[in-house]
């Protein structure tokens, strides 16, 4: 009996590049509309006020402000930063 498998069979190739999720804009940070604050698979972070929720579930900003994060840190809002 052979010990190895039949040529063109292989038990690697299964490790594939991460997908660079999470946190990429952290709570008292400024953005600008259309910055990614969250990557997620599902609402794992919340959409609260001045951002949005892409089909992907990515939370990013719908206006200019200030990152902060409520509801023990599991919801974002951008707030207007006033000038």
């Amino acid at each position: 009996m052979a010990h190895k498998k039949g040529q063109g069979s292989s038990r690697n190739g299964r490790d594939s590049n991460g997908q660079r999720r999470g946190v990429k804009v952290y709570g008292g940070q400024t953005v600008q509309p259309g910055s990614i604050i969250v990557r997620q698979c599902g609402t794992r972070w919340r959409p609260g006020k001045g951002v949005g929720l892409g089909n992907d579930y990515t939370i990013y900003s719908l206006v200019d402000g200030v990152v902060t994060f409520d509801q023990n840190g599991r919801r974002v809002n951008v707030f207007e930063a006033n000038v």
